[in-house]
C-alpha cells in the first residue's frame, strides 16, 4: 500500500492554512502546516520529510522566495509549489528561475491544488532519480511536463490536464494535422464514445479547441498557432 502524499505548507495565515491541511487531508494527503519559515526549516532539521513543498508567496517574515532560496542552499531538491493570491506574470518568472515546479493561484481551489500536487509527487516518483524534467518548447509555446503546464510568451495559459495533453499533442506532430478521432482519444481514451450520432464527437472536439483556443487569446490577441483542418481536424503551426 503506498504512503500517503506528505505536504509541507508554510503559510501566515491561520485559518487559510488550517483550511487547506484539513482540505488534502480529505482527499488523502498527509499535512504539516507552519506559520513561518523558521519553524518549518526546525522541522526539516529535526526529521520532517515532505515529497512536496507548499510556499505563500508573502510571508509577514521574508517571502515564500527566499525560502525558496534557501531550500536550494542548502542542497534540499525537494519539489516547490507557490500559492499566491495575486497571480503576476512576473511572479511566476521569478518563481521558476527560482527553481519552483509550479505556481498557484489560491482561487483555483483545493481541487485543483490537490490534482497538481499528485501530478508532481507522482512525475518524481517515475522520474529516474538522476534525471530533471525537461521542459519542452516549440517557439512561443513551453510545454513542462512534470506539471502539465503551459506557458505562452513566458506565461501560464492555465490549460486544464486534458486541454494541456492536447496542445502537446498536436505540437508533438510539428505541423502535420491531426484527425477529429485521434484528438478524442488523446482527451479520453481509444474507442471512447459519446456524443449523438456516428461522429458526435467532433462537435466535443471542436468545443475543446474552442476553449483551448480562447485561453490562449487570452494571454495573447493576436494567437493563431491552432488551425482548423475542415473535414479532418486540427493543427499546430511550426514555429
Amino acid at each position: 500500500m503506498q504512503l500517503p502524499i506528505q505536504v509541507a505548507l508554510v503559510d501566515d495565515d491561520d485559518l487559510y492554512r488550517e483550511t487547506v491541511a484539513a482540505d488534502l487531508a480529505d482527499r488523502g494527503f498527509a499535512v504539516s502546516g507552519f506559520a513561518d519559515g523558521r519553524s518549518f526549516f526546525d522541522a526539516l532539521h529535526n526529521g520532517l520529510e515532505a515529497h512536496v513543498v507548499l510556499l505563500d508567496w508573502s510571508l509577514q517574515e521574508g517571502s515564500g522566495l527566499d525560502l525558496l532560496n534557501t531550500l536550494r542552499e542548502g542542497g534540499r531538491q525537494v519539489p516547490v509549489v507557490f500559492l499566491t493570491g495575486v497571480s503576476l506574470a512576473e511572479r511566476e518568472l521569478q518563481a521558476f528561475n527560482g527553481g519552483a515546479v509550479d505556481f498557484i493561484d489560491k482561487l483555483r481551489g483545493i481541487d485543483v491544488l490537490a490534482q497538481r500536487l499528485r501530478l508532481i509527487v507522482e512525475g518524481e516518483r517515475a522520474r529516474p532519480a538522476d534525471a530533471a524534467p525537461t521542459p519542452l518548447r516549440y517557439g512561443n509555446l513551453t510545454l513542462l511536463p512534470g506539471t502539465a503546464r503551459a506557458q505562452w510568451c513566458r506565461q501560464d495559459v492555465g490549460l486544464t490536464v486534458t486541454e494541456y495533453k492536447i496542445v502537446a499533442f498536436l505540437a508533438s506532430l510539428e505541423g502535420e494535422p491531426a484527425s477529429y478521432r485521434a484528438i478524442y482519444d488523446v482527451a479520453h481514451y481509444s474507442g471512447f464514445v459519446a456524443g449523438t450520432g456516428e461522429r458526435g464527437y467532433q462537435t466535443n472536439v471542436r468545443s475543446l479547441m474552442k476553449r483551448i483556443r480562447g485561453k490562449f487569446l487570452s494571454v495573447d490577441p493576436g494567437f493563431s498557432q491552432i488551425v482548423n483542418w475542415p473535414y479532418l481536424g486540427y493543427s499546430w503551426l511550426r514555429p
